[in-house]
Protein backbone atom coordinates (compact mmCIF):
# COMPACT_ATOMS: atom_id res chain seq x y z
CA UNK A 1 0.00 0.00 0.00
CA UNK A 2 1.43 3.37 -1.03
CA UNK A 3 1.78 6.24 1.41
CA UNK A 4 -0.82 9.02 1.67
CA UNK A 5 -0.69 12.78 1.19
CA UNK A 6 -2.66 15.28 3.25
CA UNK A 7 -4.52 17.54 0.82
CA UNK A 8 -6.10 20.42 2.68
CA UNK A 9 -6.95 18.22 5.66
CA UNK A 10 -8.01 15.20 3.63
CA UNK A 11 -5.90 12.06 3.33
CA UNK A 12 -5.40 11.03 -0.28
CA UNK A 13 -4.04 7.56 -0.94
CA UNK A 14 -4.92 3.88 -0.74
CA UNK A 15 -7.82 3.13 1.57
CA UNK A 16 -9.37 6.56 0.99
CA UNK A 17 -11.93 7.71 -1.59
CA UNK A 18 -10.47 9.06 -4.83
CA UNK A 19 -9.90 12.81 -4.78
CA UNK A 20 -11.71 14.32 -7.77
CA UNK A 21 -10.54 17.55 -9.39
CA UNK A 22 -12.58 19.64 -11.83
CA UNK A 23 -10.14 21.50 -14.08
CA UNK A 24 -11.64 24.83 -15.17
CA UNK A 25 -8.69 25.86 -17.35
CA UNK A 26 -9.94 28.03 -20.23
CA UNK A 27 -13.60 27.07 -19.85
CA UNK A 28 -14.47 30.42 -18.27
CA UNK A 29 -14.12 31.70 -21.88
CA UNK A 30 -13.09 35.14 -20.66
CA UNK A 31 -15.98 35.67 -18.23
CA UNK A 32 -15.50 35.87 -14.46
CA UNK A 33 -19.23 35.28 -14.02
CA UNK A 34 -18.84 31.99 -15.86
CA UNK A 35 -15.77 31.14 -13.77
CA UNK A 36 -17.81 31.64 -10.61
CA UNK A 37 -20.64 29.57 -12.09
CA UNK A 38 -18.16 26.78 -12.83
CA UNK A 39 -17.12 26.65 -9.16
CA UNK A 40 -20.72 26.14 -8.06
CA UNK A 41 -21.36 23.61 -10.83
CA UNK A 42 -18.23 21.63 -9.90
CA UNK A 43 -19.36 21.41 -6.29
CA UNK A 44 -22.85 20.28 -7.33
CA UNK A 45 -21.37 17.69 -9.70
CA UNK A 46 -19.46 16.04 -6.84
CA UNK A 47 -15.95 17.40 -7.35
CA UNK A 48 -13.70 17.70 -4.29
CA UNK A 49 -11.61 20.45 -5.86
CA UNK A 50 -11.80 23.07 -8.59
CA UNK A 51 -8.55 23.91 -10.37
CA UNK A 52 -7.42 26.90 -12.36
CA UNK A 53 -4.12 27.79 -14.04
CA UNK A 54 -1.95 30.75 -13.10
CA UNK A 55 0.03 32.21 -15.99
CA UNK A 56 -0.04 35.00 -18.54
CA UNK A 57 1.00 34.72 -22.17
CA UNK A 58 4.25 36.46 -21.25
CA UNK A 59 5.08 34.08 -18.39
CA UNK A 60 4.39 31.11 -20.67
CA UNK A 61 6.17 32.10 -23.89
CA UNK A 62 7.12 35.14 -26.02
CA UNK A 63 5.11 37.00 -28.60
CA UNK A 64 6.79 35.66 -31.71
CA UNK A 65 5.36 34.54 -35.01
CA UNK A 66 8.23 32.52 -36.47
CA UNK A 67 7.73 28.82 -37.20
CA UNK A 68 8.82 27.61 -33.76
CA UNK A 69 5.78 29.21 -32.15
CA UNK A 70 3.14 27.93 -34.57
CA UNK A 71 1.03 24.87 -33.70
CA UNK A 72 0.99 22.64 -36.76
CA UNK A 73 -1.42 19.88 -35.76
CA UNK A 74 -3.82 18.67 -33.08
CA UNK A 75 -6.66 20.43 -31.29
CA UNK A 76 -5.03 23.85 -31.61
CA UNK A 77 -3.74 23.48 -35.17
CA UNK A 78 -3.02 26.84 -36.80
CA UNK A 79 -2.71 28.73 -33.51
CA UNK A 80 0.24 30.79 -32.40
CA UNK A 81 1.36 29.91 -28.86
CA UNK A 82 1.17 33.46 -27.56
CA UNK A 83 -2.29 34.11 -28.96
CA UNK A 84 -3.52 30.73 -27.67
CA UNK A 85 -2.44 31.54 -24.12
CA UNK A 86 -3.96 35.00 -24.47
CA UNK A 87 -7.32 33.33 -25.13
CA UNK A 88 -6.95 30.67 -22.46
CA UNK A 89 -5.41 32.31 -19.39
CA UNK A 90 -7.29 33.12 -16.19
CA UNK A 91 -6.71 36.79 -15.29
CA UNK A 92 -4.77 37.06 -12.05
CA UNK A 93 -7.07 39.79 -10.74
CA UNK A 94 -9.90 37.22 -10.70
CA UNK A 95 -8.13 34.61 -8.69
CA UNK A 96 -8.65 35.90 -5.15
CA UNK A 97 -12.38 36.12 -5.84
CA UNK A 98 -12.38 32.59 -7.27
CA UNK A 99 -10.51 31.32 -4.19
CA UNK A 100 -13.06 33.00 -1.90
CA UNK A 101 -16.01 31.64 -3.88
CA UNK A 102 -14.59 28.12 -3.63
CA UNK A 103 -14.26 28.50 0.14
CA UNK A 104 -17.82 29.83 0.30
CA UNK A 105 -19.31 26.79 -1.47
CA UNK A 106 -17.04 24.30 0.33
CA UNK A 107 -14.78 23.03 -2.43
CA UNK A 108 -10.97 22.99 -2.45
CA UNK A 109 -9.19 25.53 -4.64
CA UNK A 110 -6.06 24.59 -6.57
CA UNK A 111 -3.92 26.15 -9.25
CA UNK A 112 -1.07 25.21 -11.55
CA UNK A 113 1.78 27.75 -11.59
CA UNK A 114 4.03 27.94 -14.65
CA UNK A 115 6.88 30.13 -13.48
CA UNK A 116 8.33 31.70 -10.32
CA UNK A 117 6.16 34.80 -10.48
CA UNK A 118 3.01 32.69 -10.52
CA UNK A 119 4.27 30.67 -7.54
CA UNK A 120 4.91 33.91 -5.63
CA UNK A 121 1.45 35.17 -6.56
CA UNK A 122 -0.20 31.95 -5.38
CA UNK A 123 1.75 32.09 -2.13
CA UNK A 124 0.29 35.55 -1.50
CA UNK A 125 -3.09 34.08 -2.35
CA UNK A 126 -2.58 31.47 0.37
CA UNK A 127 -3.00 28.31 -1.70
CA UNK A 128 -2.73 25.11 0.33
CA UNK A 129 -1.20 22.87 -2.36
CA UNK A 130 0.06 22.92 -5.94
CA UNK A 131 -0.46 21.15 -9.25
CA UNK A 132 2.39 20.74 -11.73
CA UNK A 133 1.48 20.25 -15.38
CA UNK A 134 2.99 17.52 -17.54
CA UNK A 135 4.73 20.00 -19.82
CA UNK A 136 6.61 21.47 -16.82
CA UNK A 137 7.83 18.06 -15.60
CA UNK A 138 11.23 18.75 -17.12
CA UNK A 139 11.62 22.27 -15.63
CA UNK A 140 13.71 21.15 -12.67
CA UNK A 141 14.43 24.68 -11.34
CA UNK A 142 10.69 25.42 -11.30
CA UNK A 143 9.92 22.13 -9.54
CA UNK A 144 12.49 22.90 -6.87
CA UNK A 145 11.06 26.38 -6.38
CA UNK A 146 7.50 25.05 -5.99
CA UNK A 147 8.66 22.28 -3.65
CA UNK A 148 10.54 24.78 -1.49
CA UNK A 149 7.17 26.22 -0.45
CA UNK A 150 6.80 22.95 1.50
CA UNK A 151 3.22 22.31 0.43
CA UNK A 152 1.68 19.17 -1.06
CA UNK A 153 2.21 18.74 -4.79
CA UNK A 154 0.25 16.81 -7.41
CA UNK A 155 2.47 16.35 -10.47
CA UNK A 156 1.37 15.08 -13.89
CA UNK A 157 3.78 12.88 -15.84
CA UNK A 158 2.47 13.07 -19.42
CA UNK A 159 5.20 12.48 -22.02
CA UNK A 160 7.69 11.79 -19.23
CA UNK A 161 10.23 9.02 -19.60
CA UNK A 162 10.91 7.00 -16.48
CA UNK A 163 14.24 8.81 -16.16
CA UNK A 164 12.56 12.22 -16.39
CA UNK A 165 9.97 11.25 -13.79
CA UNK A 166 12.72 10.07 -11.44
CA UNK A 167 14.60 13.34 -11.95
CA UNK A 168 11.47 15.37 -11.21
CA UNK A 169 10.64 13.38 -8.08
CA UNK A 170 14.21 13.67 -6.82
CA UNK A 171 14.21 17.42 -7.47
CA UNK A 172 11.17 17.79 -5.25
CA UNK A 173 12.53 15.46 -2.58
CA UNK A 174 15.86 17.31 -2.57
CA UNK A 175 14.13 20.28 -0.95
CA UNK A 176 12.97 18.11 1.94
CA UNK A 177 9.39 18.15 0.66
CA UNK A 178 8.02 14.61 0.34
CA UNK A 179 4.35 15.58 0.09
CA UNK A 180 3.94 14.33 -3.46
CA UNK A 181 1.41 12.52 -5.62
CA UNK A 182 1.91 11.63 -9.28
CA UNK A 183 -0.64 11.62 -12.10
CA UNK A 184 -0.62 9.28 -15.08
CA UNK A 185 -1.48 11.46 -18.05
CA UNK A 186 -1.76 11.23 -21.80
CA UNK A 187 -0.89 14.74 -23.02
CA UNK A 188 -3.15 14.63 -26.06
CA UNK A 189 -6.36 16.63 -26.31
CA UNK A 190 -8.53 14.62 -26.43
CA UNK A 191 -6.61 11.46 -25.58
CA UNK A 192 -7.47 8.21 -27.36
CA UNK A 193 -8.53 5.36 -25.08
CA UNK A 194 -6.04 2.96 -26.66
CA UNK A 195 -3.21 5.31 -25.69
CA UNK A 196 -4.22 5.76 -22.05
CA UNK A 197 -2.08 2.83 -20.80
CA UNK A 198 -3.73 2.85 -17.41
CA UNK A 199 -1.60 -0.08 -16.26
CA UNK A 200 1.13 2.51 -15.70
CA UNK A 201 -0.75 3.66 -12.59
CA UNK A 202 0.13 0.49 -10.68
CA UNK A 203 3.71 0.60 -11.91
CA UNK A 204 4.17 4.20 -10.72
CA UNK A 205 2.76 3.27 -7.31
CA UNK A 206 5.11 0.31 -7.02
CA UNK A 207 8.15 2.33 -8.09
CA UNK A 208 7.60 5.45 -6.00
CA UNK A 209 5.40 4.27 -3.11
CA UNK A 210 3.25 7.41 -3.26
CA UNK A 211 -0.34 8.14 -4.31
CA UNK A 212 -0.93 8.06 -8.06
CA UNK A 213 -3.90 9.38 -10.00
CA UNK A 214 -5.10 10.01 -13.53
CA UNK A 215 -5.19 13.35 -15.31
CA UNK A 216 -7.75 12.29 -17.88
CA UNK A 217 -8.11 13.99 -21.25
CA UNK A 218 -10.11 11.18 -22.85
CA UNK A 219 -13.81 11.57 -23.54
CA UNK A 220 -16.38 10.03 -21.23
CA UNK A 221 -16.12 8.44 -17.79
CA UNK A 222 -14.76 5.02 -18.74
CA UNK A 223 -11.07 5.75 -18.26
CA UNK A 224 -11.59 7.49 -14.91
CA UNK A 225 -13.70 4.68 -13.46
CA UNK A 226 -11.27 2.06 -14.78
CA UNK A 227 -8.33 3.96 -13.31
CA UNK A 228 -9.93 3.90 -9.86
CA UNK A 229 -10.49 0.17 -10.23
CA UNK A 230 -6.75 -0.10 -10.95
CA UNK A 231 -5.86 1.87 -7.82
CA UNK A 232 -5.92 5.54 -8.86
CA UNK A 233 -6.14 7.85 -5.85
CA UNK A 234 -6.90 11.09 -7.74
CA UNK A 235 -8.96 11.88 -10.83
CA UNK A 236 -8.64 15.15 -12.75
CA UNK A 237 -11.00 16.04 -15.59
CA UNK A 238 -11.53 19.23 -17.58
CA UNK A 239 -14.89 20.75 -16.70
CA UNK A 240 -17.15 23.17 -18.57
CA UNK A 241 -20.68 24.53 -18.37
CA UNK A 242 -21.27 23.59 -22.01
CA UNK A 243 -19.07 22.52 -24.88
CA UNK A 244 -21.15 24.92 -26.99
CA UNK A 245 -19.27 27.77 -25.25
CA UNK A 246 -16.19 27.60 -27.44
CA UNK A 247 -12.72 28.11 -25.99
CA UNK A 248 -9.36 26.31 -26.30
CA UNK A 249 -10.39 23.54 -23.86
CA UNK A 250 -14.11 23.09 -24.50
CA UNK A 251 -13.77 20.28 -27.02
CA UNK A 252 -12.37 17.79 -24.48
CA UNK A 253 -14.16 18.96 -21.32
CA UNK A 254 -17.04 17.38 -19.40
CA UNK A 255 -20.35 19.12 -18.91
CA UNK A 256 -21.90 19.06 -15.39
CA UNK A 257 -24.23 16.10 -15.97
CA UNK A 258 -21.39 14.09 -17.51
CA UNK A 259 -19.05 14.97 -14.66
CA UNK A 260 -21.67 14.00 -12.09
CA UNK A 261 -22.15 10.66 -13.86
CA UNK A 262 -18.38 10.10 -13.77
CA UNK A 263 -18.27 10.84 -10.04
CA UNK A 264 -21.12 8.40 -9.48
CA UNK A 265 -19.32 5.72 -11.49
CA UNK A 266 -16.11 6.28 -9.52
CA UNK A 267 -17.97 5.98 -6.22
CA UNK A 268 -19.73 2.82 -7.43
CA UNK A 269 -16.37 1.32 -8.35
CA UNK A 270 -15.05 2.16 -4.89
CA UNK A 271 -18.06 0.50 -3.26
CA UNK A 272 -17.56 -2.56 -5.45
CA UNK A 273 -13.85 -2.76 -4.55
CA UNK A 274 -14.72 -2.64 -0.84
CA UNK A 275 -12.28 -4.41 1.45
CA UNK A 276 -10.64 -7.82 1.52
CA UNK A 277 -13.19 -10.19 3.04
CA UNK A 278 -13.78 -13.95 3.05
CA UNK A 279 -16.74 -16.00 4.15
CA UNK A 280 -20.45 -15.21 4.08
CA UNK A 281 -21.31 -11.53 3.66
CA UNK A 282 -24.41 -10.00 5.21
CA UNK A 283 -26.19 -10.02 1.86
CA UNK A 284 -25.23 -13.64 1.19
CA UNK A 285 -26.38 -14.86 4.60
CA UNK A 286 -29.92 -15.70 3.50
CA UNK A 287 -28.54 -17.85 0.67
CA UNK A 288 -25.94 -19.71 2.72
CA UNK A 289 -28.48 -22.46 3.43
CA UNK A 290 -28.41 -23.42 -0.24
CA UNK A 291 -24.85 -24.71 -0.12
CA UNK A 292 -24.33 -28.49 -0.19
CA UNK A 293 -24.26 -30.82 2.82
CA UNK A 294 -24.72 -34.53 3.63
CA UNK A 295 -28.30 -35.82 3.64
CA UNK A 296 -29.90 -39.20 4.10
CA UNK A 297 -31.43 -40.01 0.71
CA UNK A 298 -32.81 -43.45 1.58
CA UNK A 299 -34.36 -44.69 4.85
CA UNK A 300 -31.71 -46.12 7.21
CA UNK A 301 -32.26 -48.30 10.29
CA UNK A 302 -30.09 -48.16 13.40
CA UNK A 303 -26.88 -50.16 12.90
CA UNK A 304 -27.01 -49.98 9.11
CA UNK A 305 -23.86 -48.76 7.35
CA UNK A 306 -23.73 -45.50 5.45
CA UNK A 307 -23.16 -46.03 1.72
CA UNK A 308 -23.18 -43.95 -1.47
CA UNK A 309 -26.74 -45.21 -2.00
CA UNK A 310 -28.16 -43.84 1.26
CA UNK A 311 -26.02 -40.70 1.82
CA UNK A 312 -25.31 -37.96 -0.70
CA UNK A 313 -23.94 -34.43 -0.85
CA UNK A 314 -26.90 -32.30 -1.95
CA UNK A 315 -28.46 -28.93 -1.35
CA UNK A 316 -29.44 -27.49 1.21
CA UNK A 317 -26.78 -27.00 3.88
CA UNK A 318 -28.37 -28.31 7.08
CA UNK A 319 -26.23 -31.43 7.36
CA UNK A 320 -22.52 -32.17 7.78
CA UNK A 321 -20.15 -30.46 5.37
CA UNK A 322 -19.36 -32.57 2.29
CA UNK A 323 -15.74 -32.85 3.41
CA UNK A 324 -16.91 -35.54 5.91
CA UNK A 325 -18.39 -37.75 3.19
CA UNK A 326 -15.49 -40.22 3.06
CA UNK A 327 -15.33 -40.35 6.87
CA UNK A 328 -19.04 -41.23 7.08
CA UNK A 329 -19.01 -44.04 4.52
CA UNK A 330 -18.77 -47.46 6.18
CA UNK A 331 -19.72 -46.19 9.63
CA UNK A 332 -23.04 -47.21 11.17
CA UNK A 333 -26.14 -45.23 12.05
CA UNK A 334 -26.78 -44.73 15.77
CA UNK A 335 -30.54 -44.50 15.17
CA UNK A 336 -33.19 -44.83 12.51
CA UNK A 337 -32.92 -42.07 9.91
CA UNK A 338 -35.61 -41.18 7.40
CA UNK A 339 -35.01 -40.07 3.83
CA UNK A 340 -34.54 -36.28 3.69
CA UNK A 341 -32.89 -36.05 7.14
CA UNK A 342 -29.73 -33.92 7.37
CA UNK A 343 -26.87 -36.06 8.59
CA UNK A 344 -25.28 -34.86 11.84
CA UNK A 345 -22.38 -36.03 13.97
CA UNK A 346 -24.63 -37.50 16.64
CA UNK A 347 -26.23 -39.83 14.08
CA UNK A 348 -22.92 -41.42 13.01
CA UNK A 349 -21.28 -44.05 15.15
CA UNK A 350 -17.71 -43.18 16.08
CA UNK A 351 -17.88 -39.51 15.04
CA UNK A 352 -17.89 -36.55 17.37
CA UNK A 353 -18.51 -32.85 16.78
CA UNK A 354 -14.98 -32.16 17.98
CA UNK A 355 -13.72 -33.62 14.70
CA UNK A 356 -14.89 -30.46 12.87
Amino acid sequence: MSSSVNINGRMVGDGNPAYIIAEMSANHAGSIERALELIHAAKEAGADCVKIQTYTPDTMTIDCSNEYFQIEKGTWEGENLYSLYQKAYTPWEWQAQLRDEAAKVGIDFLSTPFDRTSVDFLEELGVRFYKIASFELVDIPLLEYIASRNKPIIMSTGMGTLEEIHEAVEAIYSTGNRQLALMKCSSAYPARVEEMNLGTIGDLKARFDIPVGLSDHSMGAFSAATAVALGANIIEKHFCISRAIKNPDSGFSMEPDEFRDMVNQVREVERAIGTVIYGVSAQEESNACFRRSLFVVKDIVAGEAFTPENVRSIRPAYGLKPKYYKDVLGRKARRDLRRGTPLTFDAVDGMEASES
